[in-house]
């Protein structure tokens, strides 16, 4: 079941209470509760020397609170060994961890022991409370005289606190084989940045094959990786590749992640336990579970993320003191296959589920926050409205329930991934009325490197930019930065010129829109390029 009142605060809200509930543990698909225990917190564990450096994957912190934060690292001594385990001896590792408050850790806060178990590919994820709301800290671990990189996150501003500003990168779609992460480096180096909102496809299942989807220049795969990934083994190294990547790992040092998942971190346009690709009912869930298996394991998410088989719970709300409610929603596990005909206007279709439908409800209609903020995967603005299937476009009945929910609620916002292009777009209260009165605004992040380099404009711009409320359409790479103050929300779309030859492309704005608090209007801003 889901978190019924959302994240208001750390203490109101049960991911970030220190005791590891008996469900939770039972939940776990096959872990023990010992096992998912240590690999949180393992008091009065034991140093073990490595002979190399363990901590290849980088660092990263996600699933925030206002009084604390979800750590990550994944030990790896050779992390695209093609077993999946990241060259790592099969045997418990002790990691420590501490928490300061400056970069040098002189004023060290918090520290704590885990174990990096075989059975979690050797990741951990400690949970740390105990900490000073809307503060900046930085993090890193040990494993015998090895040290991390330095990570740095920032906690959420306390309940109902008034905050002056605010500002989340959005950020999609990192196809490693398409393009260099120049966008990460980018993004690492924004000066002024407290979360980022990752909106989906983390990674690609495809088989990377060169001469044919390796258009990375200088870049080379192993064997295991030139097949389309199905087992653990192959997802744990997939992210391997992925997470191998110093501008992704950059990124993740920079600042704290919260996540939802499109399709490709299991199989193309799957929904609910249904393959696209033709794998029978009977045995894809197996493949989601395992692909749902390894996107904990890889990624800093909350203890809640581990699935049970095939199933889990990912969506979440974040409350930004009294500025900003940010609800992450999972449009993926939940949805009803695509329609096959008439089917697509059965009032009856969910893209949610009626459980994650009633949580959205309930969250958007009881927020105190100035600026209501979706993270959504898939484009919600009708675009094909009798042609797409894996958008909102494929489920009317659902966007329309979604709508009304909406309608009256303070400021919201869609963010969105998917497409591999930066779109801003004015959401129409009724669908059939496009110049109508506008109901909130949808942003659009390009990709982080998915369909290499892009162009300006290209072959899809006219299908988007025929419809009155579609205000800016580009086709590169790079991705989304919002600023939230009380009055106003300043959307930038950062991009890059070139990502296949190599990651030295500058940082560029597209264009960049104000929204004044009380509109849905996206005014440009003149002189952003």
């Amino acid at each position: 079941m889901p978190p019924a009142a959302g994240r208001r605060s750390d203490s109101a809200h049960p991911r970030h209470d220190p005791r590891l509930s008996r469900r939770l543990l039972l939940q776990a698909g096959g872990i023990s509760a010992g096992t998912l225990a240590l690999g949180i917190n393992a008091p009065h564990a034991r140093a073990t020397p490595l002979a190399g450096d363990p901590f290849t994957l980088g660092v990263a912190a996600g699933s925030p609170g206002d009084q604390s934060m979800v750590l990550w690292t994944r030990l790896a001594l050779d992390p695209l060994a093609a077993d999946g385990h990241g060259g790592m001896p099969l045997e418990n590792v002790t990691v420590r961890w501490e928490v300061a408050r400056d970069k040098e850790f002189k004023d060290v806060v918090q520290r704590g022991t885990a174990v990096a178990q075989p059975a979690l590919a050797h990741s951990v994820h400690p949970q740390v409370t105990g900490l000073r709301p809307a503060t900046s800290y930085w993090y890193r671990f040990r494993v015998g005289d090895q040290i991390s990189p330095v990570g740095r996150f920032r906690t959420l501003p306390a309940a109902g606190q008034l905050v002056p500003e605010f500002t989340l990168a959005a950020a999609s779609c990192q196809a490693w084989y398409h393009g260099h992460f120049t966008a990460h480096r980018h993004l690492a180096a924004e000066s002024d940045l407290d979360l980022v909102v990752f909106l989906g496809d983390y990674i690609y299942e495809y088989a990377i094959v060169a001469g044919d989807n390796l258009w990375r220049k200088n870049a080379s795969v192993t064997a295991a990786e030139e097949v389309e990934i199905e087992t653990l083994e192959q997802y744990r190294l997939r992210y391997a590749r992925f997470k191998a990547d110093p501008q992704l790992q950059a990124a993740h040092a920079r600042a704290a992640w919260v996540f939802t998942w499109d399709d490709h971190e299991v199989e193309n346009g799957y929904a609910r336990r249904h393959s696209r690709d033709g794998i029978p009912d009977a045995l894809f869930p197996h493949r989601i579970a395992v692909a749902y298996r390894a996107f904990y394991e890889n990624l800093p998410v909350s203890v809640e993320a581990l699935p049970d088989g095939p199933s889990t719970t990912i969506y979440d709300s974040y409350d930004i003191g009294s500025l900003a409610r940010l609800m992450m929603i999972d449009g993926r596990q939940h949805r009803d296959l695509q329609p096959t005909g008439d089917d697509r206007y059965d009032p009856e279709r969910t893209m949610l589920g009626e459980t994650q439908e009633r949580w959205l409800h309930e969250r958007l209609q009881e927020s105190p926050a100035r600026w209501n903020m979706i993270g959504n995967a898939v484009s919600m603005i009708p675009v094909r409205p009798d042609t797409e299937l894996d958008s909102w476009d494929a489920y009317p009945a659902a966007r329309g329930r979604l709508m009304r929910s909406l309608d009256g609620v303070s400021n919201p916002v869609v963010l969105t991934g998917d497409i591999h292009r930066a779109v801003a777009a004015e959401l129409p209260a009724d669908l059939t009325d496009p110049t109508g009165r506008k109901l909130a605004v949808e942003l659009i992040c390009t990709s982080i490197g998915s369909d290499g380099d892009g162009a300006e404009t290209d072959g899809y711009a006219d299908d988007w930019l025929r419809y009155p409320y579609v205000r800016f359409y580009h086709a590169r790479r790079g991705y989304l930065l919002v600023r939230l103050t009380p009055e106003e929300m300043t959307s930038t779309y950062v991009s890059v010129e070139w990502v296949e030859a190599d990651d030295t492309a500058p940082r560029q704005v597209a264009a960049a829109f104000r929204t004044p608090a009380g509109t849905s209007r996206l005014d440009p801003i003149e002189g952003a390029l």
